[in-house]
This record gives C-alpha cells, structure tokens and sequence, in this order.
C-alpha cells in the first residue's frame, strides 16, 4: 500500500497522505488502475474546512479494518473540490439529480470510465438515523459489481445519458437580451416575498450571508430610488454585523448560521465569503454613509490581511470550523472542536478581565450562563441596541479578549491560493484601501495581483487555478478564475489608473471568449481544451460565490466600458440573457447577474478623469468618481494627452487648464466638469460620503 497525496500542493489532500487508505488523486493513472485490477472507484470529494469531511476521515478512513476493505476491493480517490471544481461540480449534478439533495464530503461510486452508479454524502461508521454504515454501503456496491454488473452498467449510462441531455442553450436565431426593468422589479418582488423582516437575511435556517443579492439591491436602489431595496440591504447587514455570524472580537465573518437569527455560525471563514461581504459593506456605506457598515468593511479588510495572507502575497483559502482542544478538555468531542477557538463562558470573560470587566463584556456580547452555543459557551454578539456604551472601556475588553484568544489553538488554515476568490479579494482591498485612505490595503491587493500574475498566469493568458507556497496546483483555471480575476484587475485599475491591469483584463476575458464561450454565446466552467468529463459542467446560477458564467458576464460588460469593444460588450449581453429567465423566478440564485444586468441597463456610466497625477483637484475628482452609485459605474484616471492611455480617456481635454471629468454613456459624453460637486450629481455620489 502506497498513499501518493504526499507528493501534492492540496492541504485537503495532505490531510489524508498519512491515512491506511491507499488514496489517489484525480488522475488518468487512477483510472486506468481500476480498469486493470476490475474494480470500481470511490470517489471522496471535500475541502479543508470542512467538518464532516474531517468527522468522516476520523470515524472511516483511519479505520485499519475499514481501509483495508477498500484497498481491497476499491480504487479510492480522494479530490479537493476547490482545487478541482469541474470535477466537484459534474458529480455533484449527478448526485443532486439522483437523491435530491448534495453536500461534502461526497461520496460517489464510480466504473472505471468515470461514470457514477451509487452516491452519497457523509456515511456513519455505525447504522445512524436511518442511514447505512459506510462498511454496509462498501459491502453493498462491492456485491453489485460483483454480481450484478450488467445493472450496474445500465445505472450508470443512464445517468450519463441524463447529464448530457441538461445543458443550457440558446435557441438558434435568437439574439438574447439582459433583464429589462420589468424583469429586474419581479425580481426585487420575488425577494421581497422571502425576506426575513424579523431577522434580516433571505429564507430560513441554515442562513446564508445573501452578499451577491445585496449587491443587486443597492444598484437597484441606485438606480430607481427603490427605498425597499436599500432597507432591505441595511436590515440584513446590521443583522449579520450585529449577529455571531461576524467575529465580533477579530472581523470577518463565518460561513453561515444555523439558525434564522445569525446567533450560532458555522465557525468555517472562507475568503469569498470576506471578500463579498467587505465590498458588500463598503458599499453599503458608500450609498448611506453608515458609520458600522464603514466600521465592518474596514474589520473585515483588515481580517483578510491579517489571518489569510500567504507569505507570497496572495489570500489562503480557509479557516478551519474546527481547532485543537488541550487534553481533558475534548469531552465528546475529540481532539478537535468545532468552534473552541470563538467561542466563552462567563467564567473564561473573569479569567481575562476581573469581575466588573468581565460583567459588562457579558451584557454586551451576549454571554450568559445558559449559553447560546454548546457546554454553556456563548458565540459573542451584540444583543443589545439600546443604552449608552463606554465605547473606550469597551475597546480595552475587546483588546483584552482578542489577545486572551490568541493564546488559544488555532483553527487550522489552508493556505492554498485559490485564483478566483484572490480575484474577489483584490477587488474588495482595491476599493476599500481607496475609499478610506488606506494605501496599505491597496498595496496588499497589487501584491495578490503580482502573484497571479507571476504564478497562476501563463504565456497563452490562461489562469492556474490553484498554488500553494508560490508553485501553481496541477488544476487549470476555470471560467470564474477568469471573471473573478479580471473583476479584479478592472478595480485594480479604477484605483490606480495603471493601464497594465485593463490591459491584463482584456488577455483574460479575450482567453474567455476564446475557449470557454459556445458559438451561441452561453459558456461552460471548463475551457474547450481542459480535461474531458463525463459532460462539460455548465451553470449560470450563483451559489456561495458568484458563478463562472455570471462572474464572466459582469467583467466583459466592465471592459467593454473601459474600451468601446463591441465584442465585448455583444459577449456579455448574451451571457446576462440567463438571467432574464432567471430573474423573477431564482433572484437568490442570480444575484451577481443581477447586479450586473443593473449596470448594463444604466449604461454601465463611464468616467473619465483627466489631469495631472499628484494635483489635488485630480485626486478630488478620481475619488468622487470612485465614489459614483451609479449601477457598475467605470472609473478611469490619468494624465492629459498621455502617449499610451486607454479609449475612455483618448482625446480628453483639460478644462481652461484644469483637471477635468467626463461622464459618458456607450461612450457618448457629456459636458465635463472640473468640479467635484457636479460630477458628484452626475454620477450619484451620496452627500454623505462626498468629504
């Protein structure tokens, strides 16, 4: 026996190197093992931070017994779904079609050609609430293939045959057309419907942090004055920044909450979670000028840098829900627990800061005896709305506390570099750092870029999709690793004015019309030339993140924007004419194509600033620009006349020889301005944030 995920860069896969199975990772070699020895492949499917992936691993995978049935009778596979999530997702289809339902670990039967005949999720080492063992299940699909071959042949074309028949297309001759306004009002009445007026938030529990919707709902407001939109928005995040979803001592927020009430998370932090919710709150202050939404965009920022920067520059993927317990303390919960390292009782609040301290950290963060998580521990929160607050006495507790929790095990991290949600982290710092003087968030954004750049991006213009300690992963990019990047490089240039990163954009949304877009303009998560699959995943709708398809769209309607491209901009069109089929009926599930069908009806308006770099008239000018609400606005900035300078800014004249802004629409402009003041009314910066 020879475990060979000793030799990868996926800390996922590190986890299970030292395990008695005998794991491979997703390769031909796999299959073709299978194929010779006649047995079918065990297909596992997790990520780092995931709880029932390591509860699985613990319970079944470091069994002796149990490992050494599946060496025996099994080829096993083991896949990091973030390092390869066209493998995750094609299985994932099958799994969802045949069960109706999905979740990690994943768990799939496979013959030796790839195709699934038997699913599942978590299996019990025991029989457990009406599920099988996982030695039953082993047992089982052994005997079918032992026995019953020919159905389980029958089995698995079937669902091949199924999966192949699910792609999207556009009908031939018709030319597709982005959400009109009647389309974008059913959808913010279909979201009407599923808030939640009590607790904020869309739906019931478990509750997820809607971040691609509430983008979509403040360019809504922005642009039709939609005040339910805007409370909506303002509902939710005071909720979640208020609730024990968001860390309340160190910033960032958790995957998603139990409950309806955001009280009790699952204590996992994943990046493009914190990346969309920081740009999220960003927003949100720059519509309202809200001192918390300012207050948490800047935590969460500063959360991102702090705990997920690699030493190359780039954002590590994950915190893990999970972190060590010293001995003794476990109890039923083994070596790891989830949510120790957040989580206090009352007695640990006087360990830290004495009596009186520790009485009014209780009343102000929720901490009670009873408790709100397990043990009597409380997930800190901000219960409390009413009554005067010492805010310096209780910066000091919440100094005191963090620095006390330092001091505990850590969650674990993976620290691999995942392209598209660096994509979103770059473009959150990139506006964050801009919005409230803070050139060092900038600086962390450009570094990120830097090692895209350097490490995930190759001679054809194409992304890595992973790497880990400065060596790309062996996964190639797919579609959103192209959108989220260049979604990032486009505010990179926005803030900077640095021509290279409009320039970058344009090689990677040029490598999506290339390889990753149909002749009838929808597009696949894979490019026409990565590895084949039983069927070439393809899915518009926006999950914890945005898709490749809607991620894809927004950024091509940005770029073309900044260059007058045509192709472009008919791409994008075309790829937004989902969602109009989408919008009044899933406007959960196509937030991000929303927020981008938003800003093509607006335009999206373009900016151009134009003046010399270092005057303060131009800085006034870029920043009320950047601070435009208009839906999806562009925003580009450089020096009059330049030799080399991008389309929006060609031929752009000072004004009586002062720096100057223009405010343009398909490229067609109007008069410019050299005051901040009417460019702020052109472009509807809030008076608010306008200082």
């Amino acid at each position: 026996m020879a475990n060979r995920l000793a030799a990868e860069t996926s800390p996922y896969l590190l986890q299970h190197a030292d395990t008695p199975v005998d794991w491979w990772p997703w390769s031909p070699e796999a299959f073709e093992e299978a194929r010779r020895r006649d047995v079918p492949v065990l297909l596992s499917v997790g990520y780092s931070s995931c709880h029932w992936c390591h509860v699985m691993a613990e319970e079944s995978f470091a069994d002796e017994t149990t490992a050494a049935y599946l060496n025996a009778h099994y080829v096993s596979v083991k896949v990091d779904r973030e390092e390869r999530p066209d493998v995750d997702a094609v299985y994932m289809e099958a799994v969802q079609a045949a069960t109706g339902q999905g979740g990690w670990p994943m768990t799939v039967f496979l013959t030796p050609d790839g195709e699934p005949f038997y699913f599942g999720t978590y299996f019990p080492p025991v029989p457990r609430h009406g599920m099988p063992s996982f030695r039953q299940v082993l047992e089982g699909v052994h005997a079918a293939w032992t026995d019953r071959r020919e159905e389980v042949a029958e089995v698995a074309g079937r669902i091949v045959g199924e999966l192949a028949g699910r792609g999207i297309g556009y009908a031939e001759g018709t030319r597709p057309r982005p959400p009109g306004p009647d389309e974008l009002g059913a959808a913010l009445l279909a979201l009407t419907r599923e808030f939640d007026s009590v607790y904020g938030g869309f739906g019931g529990a478990p509750k997820f942090p809607p971040s691609m919707v509430l983008e979509f709902l403040l360019r809504h407001h922005a642009r039709t004055g939609s005040e339910g939109a805007l409370q909506m928005v303002e509902a939710t995040c005071e909720a979640m920044a208020r609730g024990g979803i968001h860390d309340q001592l160190g910033g960032g927020f958790a995957r998603y909450s139990v409950d309806a009430r955001w009280v009790v998370p699952h204590f996992e932090k994943m990046l493009y979670d914190n990346a969309l919710l920081c740009r999220v709150y960003a927003h949100l202050w720059r519509a309202t000028g809200s001192e918390r939404a300012r207050r948490v965009a800047l935590d969460t920022a500063d959360f991102m840098v702090r705990e997920l920067r690699t030493p190359q520059g780039g954002f590590a993927s994950a915190l893990d829900a999970d972190s060590p317990v010293p001995d003794g303390e476990s109890g039923t919960g083994g070596p790891h627990k989830e949510g120790a390292y957040y989580v206090w009782t009352p007695a640990q609040l006087r360990e830290v800061l004495g009596e009186d301290d520790a009485d009014l950290a209780a009343a102000y963060f929720g901490v009670t005896e009873e408790g709100t998580f397990e043990e009597g521990a409380s997930v800190l929160r901000l219960p409390d709305t009413d009554g005067p607050v010492d805010a310096e006495r209780i910066e000091s507790v919440r100094r005191r506390l963090l620095d006390a929790r330092s001091r505990r095990p850590r969650p674990g991290r993976d620290d691999k570099v995942v392209a598209a949600w660096n994509g979103l982290a770059i473009a959150a710092l990139a506006e964050v750092g801009a919005y409230f003087d803070r050139p060092d968030l900038t600086e962390a954004a450009v570094a990120a870029a830097d090692l895209l750049i350097a490490v995930h991006l190759d001679a054809r213009g194409r992304l890595a999709r992973t790497s880990r300690d400065g060596k790309a992963g062996p996964g190639a990019g797919v579609l959103e690793d192209h959108g989220d990047v260049a979604e990032g490089f486009l505010a990179l240039y926005a803030v900077t004015g640095e021509t290279c990163w409009l320039e970058l954009a344009g090689v990677l949304l040029d490598a999506v019309l290339d390889h990753f877009t149909a002749p009838d303009g929808t597009l696949y998560d894979t490019a026409d030339d990565a590895e084949r699959l039983i069927r070439r995943p393809q899915d518009p709708t926006d999950n914890a993140a945005p898709s490749g398809w809607t991620a894809a769209a927004a950024a091509l309607l940005t770029y073309a924007a900044h260059t007058g491209s045509a192709r472009h901009r008919e791409a994008a069109e075309r790829a937004l004419g989902v969602v109009r089929a989408l919008a009044p009926r899933a406007p959960r599930f196509i937030g991000w194509g929303l927020a981008a069908a938003e800003a093509a009806l607006d335009g999206p308006r373009e900016i151009a600033v134009v003046g010399p770099a270092g005057d303060p008239a131009t800085a006034a000018l870029h920043r009320t620009a950047l601070l435009a609400g208009a839906p999806g606005a562009v925003v580009a900035v450089g020096e009059p006349e330049a030799e080399e300078t991008t389309p929006l800014l060609r031929d752009r004249p000072l004004l009586d020889g002062r720096p100057a802004a223009y405010v343009c629409r398909h490229f067609v402009c109007g008069l410019p301005t050299a005051e901040p003041e009417e460019l702020a009314e052109a472009v509807g910066t809030a008076e608010a944030v306008r200082a």
